[in-house]
């Protein structure tokens, strides 16, 4: 089997999926040193800085590089193929030996490019996925993704609510209910609070050196929020990369600029930085009507339950954030919860269509 120098991948990977990633191996054990080339048109919904960065993290020991291409497709056009190629030469102007692809094209792309041309697995035996399948179905596809696509990909639920709301018991038992489907849904998880976490802590410590204290005696800084925050939001991403098409999170850094102002009063910048990255697609507000407020030795808030529920419906409709109020029992919450899920879902993910081919509508090749 020969081998090459300098091998080239090209595609828009919009999404990557394991027929990508299969492509890009099998190229990689042939060449010295691999490029791949992710295209992109400026009118797709996934950013090219989010598929080079997928790209990157799955294949480390490639070069992986971006480009914008907004030129029509239409490979009966030698006018057509000579603007691609200058996009393409100008990403990658090195020396190309091969050219790895699963399509057609590929013969004519490896002679532009006076490399020679290596089809792999172009009916899809490997791997019977390709972009257009994952863009139109990403639950039925959800096993051919790999981990930093399910984490983009993943319909995020958030769970809060004032102290002894029950957050922790919808998030758990909605988490349990999409688990109970099977398939691909039995990887469904709900990430449990780090702010708890990190307040059993705080007063274990306070504990330490003052025996007898209680939750009442500890004091937060305002460098605590930021920590917490960050905390919650690497757990949830960590989640995501390896669960289900719905991901259930018991409070986000969005709750936590509220919990800020619980404790401390006012606004902390740097918990609103990282609460406006978060990825939030829907938020579930527990109402405290009709929960007895339990103290569990972490909490001091019963007469603060009516304003924290107030200040979360406030910021969330501020803030537009998508969100449905439960109230009533526990069956009738997580009935209410599963059906705004459930909706949620059932709307889609909406990629936008790539570019369609030049002279009506032909479909548009995926680079494989």
């Amino acid at each position: 089997m020969k081998r090459y120098r300098h091998g080239l991948v090209l595609g828009k990977f919009y999404p990557p999926h394991a027929g990508h990633h299969h492509l890009v191996r099998t190229a990689r054990d042939r060449c010295d040193r691999l490029t791949v080339l992710v295209c992109a048109a400026s009118v797709e919904s996934i950013p090219l800085d989010a598929r080079t960065a997928w790209m990157s993290e799955v294949h480390p020991d490639v070069r992986v590089v971006g480009a914008v291409d907004d030129i029509p497709v239409d490979l009966t056009d030698p006018a057509v193929w000579d603007a691609h190629m200058a996009v393409f030469r100008s990403a990658v102007p090195e020396r190309v030996d091969a050219v790895f692809t699963s399509e057609a094209y590929g013969e004519e792309l490896a002679r532009r490019f006076r490399a020679d041309s290596v089809c792999v697995d172009p009916e899809r035996t490997v791997f019977p996925v390709s972009g257009t399948a994952v863009r139109n179905d990403p639950v039925g596809c959800w096993d051919f993704l790999e981990p930093p696509v399910r984490a983009a990909l993943a319909r995020r639920v958030v769970v809060l609510g004032a102290e002894s709301t029950g957050t922790t018991t919808l998030a758990e038992a909605l988490a349990a209910h999409y688990r109970s489907r099977g398939g691909v849904w039995s990887r469904t998880a709900a990430v449990p609070e780090y702010g708890r976490e990190y307040s059993e802590r705080k007063l274990a410590a306070l504990r330490a050196e003052q025996p007898g204290a209680v939750w009442s005696d500890v004091r937060f800084a305002g460098d605590d929020f930021p920590l917490i925050a960050c905390r919650q939001t690497e757990r949830e991403n960590a989640a995501a990369r390896i669960g289900s098409p719905v991901l259930i999170c018991d409070t986000d850094a969005f709750a936590t600029t509220v919990w800020h102002e619980r404790y401390l009063g006012g606004r902390h910048e740097e918990v609103a930085r990282i609460a406006a990255a978060g990825r939030g697609d829907l938020w579930l507000l527990t109402d405290h009507e009709g929960v007895p407020f339990e103290d569990d030795g972490l909490r001091d808030g019963e007469h603060l339950r009516p304003w924290m529920t107030a200040r979360f419906a406030g910021e969330l409709t501020r803030t537009g954030r998508r969100f449905v109020t439960v109230t009533g029992p526990h069956h009738q919450r997580l009935a209410t919860a599963v059906a705004a899920v459930d909706e949620l879902i059932a709307e889609g993910w909406h990629f936008a269509a790539p570019l369609p081919a030049r002279g009506g509508d032909a479909p548009v090749p995926e680079f494989r």
